[in-house]
């Protein structure tokens, strides 16, 4: 499970932008993250064993673009030298006031992490184990600028009392060269509409 648990991120987690009076607290930056993250970006995982050490390193490439303008992205996520891909999706809950992230591999494991709108952390809930046990994920985006983020994955076994790291994500925007060789896949940057949020 850990080894596809590298491939997700708290990639919603970029600058923050005012919240409007009429919207949930958070909702206009939780719609800033969304536009922000649209494009292809070049990513460096590295991954940790049980112990804390450096597992692995791998570069992959992380793409998104609108499904719902201003509410829904859709993603890929591939790691060619570890040959895994996932499916994501990003979609802000005005309800709710949250930003939450489904992410799907190829195991068919659904992972949904959920933050308040415009926060910088994502969880999951407790999953069940193999063993009986339970896993959790922490997802914290920091070190934010225009074109390139950073990213830890923590893991909890004991319900959140305790985290290990799981992996730090090295979030470069690609330029449109490499964006279209990287990972096999073709990206094209089209012109995104703006939709108002009143």
């Amino acid at each position: 499970m850990k080894r596809f648990a590298a491939l997700l991120s708290s990639f919603l987690a970029l600058p923050l932008a005012g919240a409007s009076e009429t919207a949930p607290i958070g909702f206009d930056s939780a719609v800033q993250q969304l536009r922000s993250a649209v494009g292809a970006w070049e990513v460096k995982t590295t991954q940790y064993g049980d112990d804390g050490a450096v597992a692995r390193v791998a570069c992959g490439t992380y793409r998104f673009e609108w499904i719902v303008p201003d509410r829904v992205l859709a993603g890929r996520s591939d790691i060619p030298d570890w040959k895994q891909a996932s499916g994501l999706l990003f979609y802000v809950n005005e309800r709710r006031s949250t930003i939450e992230m489904a992410s799907v591999g190829a195991d068919g494991m659904l992972w949904v992490m959920t933050g308040p709108a415009g926060g910088e952390t994502r969880t999951t809930p407790a999953i069940p184990t193999d063993d009986g046990g339970t896993m959790q994920l922490r997802f914290t985006r920091f070190n934010v600028a225009r074109d390139r983020f950073e990213s830890r994955m923590e893991v909890s076994t004991d319900g959140g009392s305790s985290w290990k790291p799981g992996n730090h994500q090295v979030f470069s925007r690609a330029t449109a060269a490499s964006g279209e060789s990287a990972g096999g896949l073709r990206f094209r940057r089209r012109p995104q509409p703006y939709v108002p949020l009143t």
